[in-house]
C-alpha cells in the first residue's frame, strides 16, 4: 500500500491531471481532504488538527468556573493546587479550590484584574487598571494596598528566585521592584508606553516585551537592558522561557509608520528605594491600553506571530497567522510551547518548527491566559465570556468533525468512503449526506450508515449535487487516540449533453490551415506551488478557443463555433450541409476535434446552404453513455460565378470617347469596377449611381486625348465573392 505522502502526491497530480485534460464525465473523480486548510473548515469538535493534516482526539477541556464577569485576564496557582482567577469589569479576584467551594475571594478597586502572582508562602497579589495597584490578599481573603506604582496600567508581576516582586506597567512603560515588606521602585525604565508582558528566566533576569515598538528585552538583575529582539509587530502580548532557557514571544498587531518613539536612549539606572514621585508628577498624556486587549479596545489587525529566542541569542519564527490575536503563551507537561488566542477561542501546541497543532477550540472567543499546574494539567481562562477551563491530563474520548459540503458541479453518483491513518486501538467510523442545496439542512438525506474500515465502502447517499462526511474519532480502551490523515470520497457526475452554441460563417475565400497530421506533442503539466491543491470540481472547458489564422484560397469558405460540456469532457464534432431546398444533410466533415472547418465550396452550384453541426462526448465516455446535440446554422450563400458584363458600347462626342457598359450578379452585389487603357494600370470606375450597392449597375466612361489610331480598353467587374469577369473592345480614332 502506498504510504499517506505518497498517495497524497499521486492524487494531488490525479487532480492535476484532471485538469489538465479538462476530466472525463465517464471516469471516476476522488473528493480528496488531506490538508490543515481542507480540516479546518469543517465543523470539529473534541479534535485536534496537526498542520500537516492531521485529525486525532483532542486534549479533554472541561469548564470548571462560571466567573460571570466578561473577562478573565489572568490565571495562578499555588502551592495547595487552588487556582485563582482575575478579570473584569469590578476588579474581582476568585479562588477556585482543589477541593471546595468557588468564591470570590476579593473586590478590588479598579475595573479589571490583568496580574497575580503567589509567593513562596502562598500569599496572593492582584495588580488592577486602569490607576493600577498591587494588592495582597492573606488567607482570610481581606485585601491590603502593597504598593503603588503610580502608573496607568498594570499589566504583568512576577517574583524572582529572592522573593522580589517584578510590576510591569503601561504609561508609562517601567518595571518597578518591590520587597516583601512593600518598598520599591522604579528598577528599570523604558522608552516604551508599555511593558505588556514579563518572565523570570533561572538566573533573575527579567524578560519583557513591550509595546508600541515589539521589543524583547532582558533585564539583569543589575537593571542592565538587552534588546534581544525587534518583533515585526507592535505589542508583544506574551513572553515565557522554557526549560532549556530559550525564551518564546508573541507579538501582535500592525506597526502604525510614523507613530513610533525614536530609538531608546540607553537605560537609565534608578535606585529601588522610594517611590517614584518625579516620575509620577511628569506630564505625559496617558494613551489608550494596546489595542484590543481590553474590553472595548479597537480590533487588532495584521494577526499574530510567536518566536522562539535561543539562549543562544538567535531568533526564529514558529508559528504566525494572519487573524489570530496571541493573548498568553505557557508550557505543557512535555515542554511543548502552548498558544492562546483570540477572537476564535483557539489554543495551539507548538510540536517542532515545522508543525504545530490547534489543539482544541473553546466556544469562548478568547483565550486569555494559560497556566500549567504542577500535576501536568493545564488551566485556561476565557474572555466573552469569563470562564475557567482544564486541560487535559488526557484526552477526549470521543470527537468528530463535519467536513465542508462539496461541491461537485453537477448532479453525481456517490462511490467509496474511504480514510487512511492510524487505529492505535481505537476506532474510527465514517458516515455522509447528500442534498441538492449548498448547505446541509433538513431537506438533505440522513447520514449513510457508518463506515469503520479504512479500505471503505460506497456510502448510500442518495445521488445529488453536494455531499459531506463526517468523521467520529473514539478513543481505545488505553485512551490513545486513533488519528485520520485522509479522507476519499468517490464520485460520478451523470453525463449532460454537450452543445454548440452558437455557429459562425467565416468570410467567402479564406481557408484555416489543415490540422497537424503528424503525432502530438505529449502533454505538459503545470504544478502549483507547494501546499497548493488544485480543486477537485473540474470545470467545464472554456467557451472560447484560440483559432489558428485563416489564408486566402480562392472558392474556399468556412464556419467555427462555440462547443462547450458541463462536464468538461472531450468533445469531438461532424459537420452536415444542406441547400436551402433541399431536404436531406449530406455530410461535410466527420470526427472533427477542432471548433472549425473549411472546405473548397467550388464544388457546390450556388446558392444558400445552411451548415448542421452535431457534438458528441464520445472521447470521455462509453459508446452506451455518449450523448450527443445538433444546432444549425444561419442561412449562407456559396457564390464562385462570375458577374455578367454586358455589351461594351463605345460612342465618339467632340473629340471624346465615351464608353458605356452594365454588370449584372444574381446573388450579390457588384463591388467594383475597373478598366485599363492599351494594357496599362487599372483604374477604379465609379457607376453612374455613385454606389456599388445593387447587383446591377451601370458604367460610364469619358476618354479624351486619345491619340490616333486603334485602341484597346480592357472592363472588369469584380463582385463581395471576388468573383471577377473582364471585357474588352477595340477603339479605332
Amino acid at each position: 500500500m502506498l504510504s499517506r505522502k505518497s498517495r497524497q502526491a499521486v492524487s494531488t497530480l490525479g487532480l492535476l491531471l484532471g485538469a489538465a485534460f479538462l476530466g472525463r464525465a465517464g471516469e471516476t473523480r476522488i473528493w480528496t481532504q488531506a490538508d490543515y486548510s481542507d480540516f479546518e473548515k469543517g465543523i470539529i469538535k473534541d479534535l485536534s488538527v496537526r498542520s500537516d493534516g492531521v485529525l486525532m482526539l483532542a486534549p479533554r477541556f472541561q469548564e470548571i468556573f462560571d466567573s460571570s464577569v466578561a473577562y478573565l485576564w489572568t490565571v495562578a496557582e499555588d502551592s495547595k493546587g487552588n487556582v485563582y482567577a482575575g478579570g473584569g469589569p469590578d476588579a474581582k479576584l476568585f479562588r477556585i479550590p482543589a477541593n471546595g467551594k468557588k468564591e470570590t475571594l476579593a473586590e478590588l478597586e479598579g475595573m479589571e484584574v490583568h496580574a497575580i502572582a503567589i509567593d513562596r508562602v502562598d500569599r496572593v497579589y492582584a495588580a488592577t487598571s486602569p490607576d493600577g495597584k498591587v494588592y495582597r490578599i492573606g488567607a482570610s481573603g481581606k485585601p491590603e494596598l502593597f504598593y503603588d506604582p503610580k502608573a496607568k496600567y498594570i499589566w504583568a508581576l512576577a517574583f524572582n528566585s529572592k522573593g522580589d516582586l517584578f510590576i510591569g506597567t503601561g504609561d508609562p512603560g517601567q518595571v518597578h521592584r518591590v520587597s516583601q515588606e512593600g518598598k520599591g521602585g522604579i528598577f528599570y525604565q523604558s522608552d516604551e508606553t508599555h511593558v505588556r508582558a514579563m518572565a523570570v528566566d533561572a538566573n533573575d533576569n527579567l524578560i519583557l516585551g513591550t509595546d508600541p515598538r515589539g521589543l524583547v528585552l532582558r533585564v539583569s538583575p543589575s537593571g542592565q537592558a538587552f534588546v534581544m529582539y525587534q518583533m515585526g509587530k507592535r505589542e508583544v502580548t506574551a513572553v515565557a522561557v522554557a526549560r532549556d532557557g530559550s525564551i518564546y514571544a508573541a507579538g501582535v498587531g500592525n506597526k502604525q509608520a510614523g507613530a513610533l518613539p525614536p530609538s531608546p536612549a540607553p537605560p537609565a539606572q534608578i535606585p529601588i528605594t522610594g517611590q517614584p514621585d518625579a516620575l509620577a508628577a511628569r506630564n505625559i498624556a496617558p494613551p489608550a491600553p494596546p489595542a484590543g486587549l481590553s474590553p472595548g479596545a479597537p480590533a487588532v489587525t495584521g494577526g499574530s506571530e510567536v518566536y522562539r529566542i535561543s539562549a543562544e541569542g538567535d531568533p526564529e519564527r514558529l508559528w504566525s497567522d494572519p487573524k489570530e490575536v496571541v493573548y498568553t503563551l505557557a508550557f505543557d507537561a512535555a515542554g511543548h510551547a502552548l498558544i492562546g488566542t483570540g477572537n476564535r477561542g483557539f489554543v495551539y501546541r507548538i510540536d517542532s518548527p515545522l508543525l504545530y497543532t490547534a489543539l482544541l477550540n473553546a466556544p469562548p472567543t478568547q483565550i486569555t491566559a494559560l497556566v500549567a499546574s504542577r500535576d501536568g494539567k493545564l488551566y485556561a481562562a476565557s474572555g466573552n465570556v469569563g470562564k475557567l477551563y482544564q486541560i487535559g491530563p488526557g484526552l477526549e474520548r470521543r470527537g468528530t468533525i463535519e467536513s465542508d459540503v462539496f461541491d461537485s458541479g453537477l448532479f453525481s453518483h456517490w462511490g467509496r468512503l474511504s480514510f487512511e491513518g492510524e487505529m492505535n486501538g481505537g476506532k474510527v467510523s465514517l458516515v455522509a449526506r447528500s442534498g441538492n442545496l449548498d448547505q446541509p439542512q433538513k431537506n438533505w438525506s440522513p447520514w449513510s450508515r457508518p463506515i469503520t474500515t479504512r479500505e471503505g465502502d460506497r456510502i448510500d447517499a442518495p445521488p445529488a449535487r453536494f455531499v459531506q462526511w463526517k468523521a467520529i474519532l473514539e478513543a481505545g480502551a488505553d485512551g490513545k487516540s486513533p488519528q485520520v490523515e485522509v479522507v476519499d470520497l468517490a464520485y460520478l457526475p451523470k453525463n449532460v449533453a454537450p452543445h454548440v452554441e452558437e455557429i459562425e460563417i467565416t468570410p467567402a475565400n479564406y481557408r484555416f490551415p489543415p490540422p497537424p497530421t503528424a503525432f502530438p506533442s505529449p502533454p505538459t503539466l503545470s504544478l502549483p506551488p507547494l501546499r497548493k491543491r488544485p480543486p477537485a470540481t473540474v470545470k467545464p472547458a472554456s467557451m472560447e478557443s484560440s483559432m489558428p489564422a485563416m489564408q486566402y484560397a480562392k472558392g474556399y469558405i468556412g464556419a467555427r463555433w462555440i462547443g462547450s460540456d458541463e462536464n468538461g469532457d472531450d468533445l469531438i464534432y461532424s459537420v452536415q450541409i444542406r441547400g436551402e431546398r433541399e431536404r436531406e444533410w449530406k455530410p461535410l466533415r466527420s470526427k472533427v476535434r477542432e471548433k472549425y472547418v473549411s472546405w473548397d465550396s467550388t464544388s457546390f452550384p450556388d446558392g444558400q446552404y445552411r451548415l448542421r453541426i452535431t457534438v458528441s462526448d464520445l472521447p470521455s465516455n462509453p459508446p452506451t453513455e455518449a450523448l450527443s446535440t445538433h444546432t444549425e446554422s444561419a442561412p449562407f450563400l456559396i457564390d464562385n460565378t462570375p458577374p455578367q458584363l454586358s455589351t461594351i458600347s463605345a460612342t465618339r462626342n467632340s473629340g471624346r470617347l465615351l464608353v458605356r457598359w452594365k454588370a449584372a450578379d444574381n446573388l450579390n452585389n457588384i463591388k467594383s469596377a475597373e478598366y485599363s487603357l492599351d494594357g496599362g494600370d487599372w483604374t477604379v470606375v465609379a457607376p453612374v449611381s455613385g454606389l456599388s450597392d445593387s447587383p446591377e449597375l451601370e458604367y460610364s466612361l469619358t476618354l479624351s486625348n486619345l491619340a490616333p489610331g486603334e485602341h484597346t480598353l480592357a472592363v472588369r467587374v469584380e463582385d463581395d465573392y471576388d468573383n471577377i469577369a473582364t471585357e474588352k473592345i477595340v477603339l479605332n480614332r
